[in-house]
């Protein structure tokens, strides 16, 4: 991570201390308490990893939110699902590429992300190598998933520092404290907003997800064609 954008994310965490900001329909994740118990979250985190495991019930997955996205950290393929219609369909075309999670360890915490989990792949297209992954999980007063946040559980591939398992540091850079809306009750984003598109001005990656939201198909296949490849499964699961 650049230190720019480590700067602009710790300065956003910052703004939304202040009162008042957290009853703003912008206001950032950081401002939600959970509302659920422990056991919820982690049940919800294991849900989204059963949709793509061919040994589990493949049916029952988590509780998205409306505009849920899902982001998945260089070398995947940034957005690749945004509002629950197409992370639905997402999830059933993954069922094309199978594979199995038996390895994960997924925790909740009392700030957000509620859900964080790492969890180790094995796909039938790559004679079952393990790939490592590290995924959090941000969940709306109502227990729905808004957001899911993906990186390669590999060295300097992770937001956070080494000793910092679960990214429970100040340092940790995750888009997810950047993002306006993902604060408020609902957990609900405004991709035409004031706040959201001054964040976008500050900010490469907002400017990023919100140009990538506004046409989610054909980025995700421009990111695919350009990074596709195996290159991308050699890199991120360290094959």
């Amino acid at each position: 991570m650049t230190t720019t954008r480590l700067v602009l994310g710790l300065l956003a965490l910052a703004s939304v201390g202040c009162s008042g900001d957290c009853d703003s329909p912008d206001a950032l994740a950081s401002c939600l308490s959970p509302t659920q118990t422990d056991d919820y979250y982690i049940e919800q985190s294991h849900r989204y990893f059963n949709t793509m495991d061919t040994a589990e019930d493949m049916d029952l997955g988590p509780n998205y939110s409306e505009l849920v996205a899902r982001w998945e950290w260089p070398p995947w393929l940034k957005l690749t699902a945004y509002t629950r219609e197409t992370i639905l369909a997402t999830d059933a075309a993954l069922r094309l590429y199978p594979s199995t999670v038996p390895e994960r360890e997924c925790l909740a915490f009392d700030t957000q992300p509620f859900g964080r989990c790492r969890v180790v792949f094995y796909y039938e297209a790559h004679e079952g190598r393990p790939c490592p992954i590290y995924e959090e999980f941000t969940f709306n007063d109502a227990g729905e998933v808004t957001w899911i946040e993906a990186w390669s559980d590999l060295p300097g591939m992770l937001p956070m520092d080494e000793a910092d398992s679960w990214a429970e540091g100040d340092q940790v850079t995750r888009l997810s404290s950047r993002i306006p809306g993902l604060g408020n009750a609902e957990g609900r984003i405004d991709l035409e907003g004031e706040a959201m598109q001054q964040a976008a001005a500050e900010d490469d990656d907002v400017a990023d997800f919100v140009t990538r939201a506004e046409d989610w198909r054909d980025t995700w296949l421009e990111e695919l064609d350009a990074n596709g490849g195996d290159g991308m499964w050699n890199t991120g699961c360290g094959w």
